[in-house]
């Protein structure tokens, strides 16, 4: 483990002190020097000893570990940043005592900490590799810096929380979370040799093009401050589906088409309906605009059905992305890399209104700005993901890059007939949408036909 990962490491384990140190200073009348340099040094020291702790107490079981370190580092991260997460997006508020006694920051400092102890382990797993010196002494140095960072965070939020209120506790906590996950995630993956495609700049800019238009759309929150007007839905919901469609046709089932697979086309296609028909009944979500709840009951609130109704339709897209990149890179020159970029492209192009179909509705309903960008964020988060599973998965089994497009196809058109043409043709506006969709349908038809050559 090299500095790089250090540092994110360092900085995602420290979320949870400065979400505490935020509640601690909205707690707080003024923030003075001291307070601050208070919380720094309690929740900085036990953040940088804990790991210590952890890789002391993992070094007596290294033979063992040393055989399943990347899936221990893996296991171990993602509970961490999933249970960060948790408590973002959770309705209880952070709980915290008054005042900045011993038996207070203690409390909190262990609390904040204890995660700590697996990072420590993942040390064993995975060794800090800084200086070329003794493992012990880089891991050390590594403890300290987790140390510092916190200390740094720690004396941040108390001053931030007691300028700003709660404003930045939840994006903080859920930052740490996805720093971790990702981490824990690479490891494992790096350990399989199997993402070595991802040393080619022009893969990986390919794959989070769609992801900066989910996040470009659901920006607009600190734009336009209020729902958008219905009109203006249709046109949008009609240029979404209009450029999905054409990417179903055209870019994923066409190539099955042309070199005589049909029924690799058509059996894909099939199962890609059921695919995404199953998944559109397994998942409770909620359509924003519509108000209409799909999938099984249950508590989740009402922000998270929103945000998964938009991952839905993003598991399709993301697997397209991925198969078009596999086919660049393991096609044999079938597909060319401006064929996957066209798509990347479309893709990104539609995600801006359904980042904004997630961001808008939540904001609208009172929920503040920065956690109504951050669930649409967190939406279009799982399809560079599934693009790089998707291309894990060809690399493995060369043989299904056409099925794989087919499947894409259907699953994509299944949501365009299901969702987005009844939503485009309701109400006064509907002929909007149906224009809307026959426009887009018709230039991604061309940018894919002439990147395609």
């Amino acid at each position: 483990m090299g500095i790089v990962e250090l540092l994110l490491i360092a900085v995602g384990v420290s979320m949870d002190a400065f979400a505490v140190s935020v509640c601690k200073g909205i707690e707080t009348r003024k923030a003075n020097a001291k307070q601050m340099l208070l919380c720094g040094l309690w929740f900085g020291g036990f953040q940088g000893l804990m790991p210590f702790i952890g890789y002391l107490l993992g070094s007596g079981f290294e033979f063992i570990i040393s055989k399943i370190a990347p899936g221990l580092a893996f296991i171990l991260l993602s509970i961490i940043g999933i249970n960060m997460l948790r408590e973002a997006f959770s309705s209880e508020e952070e709980q915290t005592r008054p005042g900045f006694d011993i038996k207070s920051m203690f409390l909190l400092a262990v609390a904040t900490s204890i995660d700590a102890l697996a990072v420590g382990i993942t040390f064993v797993a995975v060794p800090i590799k800084v200086f070329n010196l003794p493992e012990i002494i880089n891991t050390a140095f590594a403890c300290a810096l987790i140390t510092v960072t916190t200390f740094t965070f720690a004396c941040m939020g108390v001053k931030i929380g007691n300028a700003f209120g709660t404003r930045y506790k939840s994006g903080a906590e859920a930052a740490g979370g996805f720093v971790l996950v990702f981490i824990g995630l690479k490891i494992i993956l790096e350990s399989l040799g199997v993402i070595d495609f991802m040393n080619n700049g022009d893969v990986l800019f390919g794959l989070l093009i769609p992801f900066a238009g989910t996040i470009l759309g659901s920006a607009l929150v600190f734009v336009v401050d209020r729902e958008f007007e219905d009109s203006l839905k249709m046109i949008l919901t009609g240029m979404a589906g209009g450029i999905m469609m054409a990417c179903s046709m055209w870019t994923l089932l066409y190539p099955s088409v042309i070199r005589g697979r049909i029924m690799t086309a058509g059996v894909g296609f099939i199962i890609g309906i059921f695919f995404q028909y199953i998944l559109d009944k397994a998942v409770p979500h909620t359509h924003a605009f519509t108000k209409a709840e799909e999938g099984p009951s249950s508590n989740i609130r009402y922000p998270v059905k929103v945000m998964l109704s938009e991952i839905i339709h993003h598991v399709p897209e993301g697997m397209a992305i991925g198969v078009m990149y596999a086919g660049f890179i393991y096609g044999g020159g079938d597909i060319k890399h401006t064929a996957a970029v066209a798509l990347a492209l479309g893709i990104a192009i539609q995600n801006i209104p359904e980042g904004a179909f997630v961001s808008s509705p939540l904001r609208a309903g009172g929920e503040e700005k920065g956690k109504s960008f951050l669930m649409g964020v967190v939406s279009g988060i799982i399809e560079p993901i599934l693009g790089i599973a998707t291309i894990i998965l060809v690399k493995a089994f060369p043989s299904i890059l056409l099925s794989v497009m087919a499947l894409t196809s259907g699953a994509i058109t299944f949501l365009v007939i299901e969702e987005t043409i009844p939503s485009m043709c309701v109400g006064k506006h509907s002929d909007k949408g149906t224009l809307s969709f026959a426009v887009f349908f018709c230039l991604m038809m061309i940018l894919t036909f002439t990147a395609g050559g």
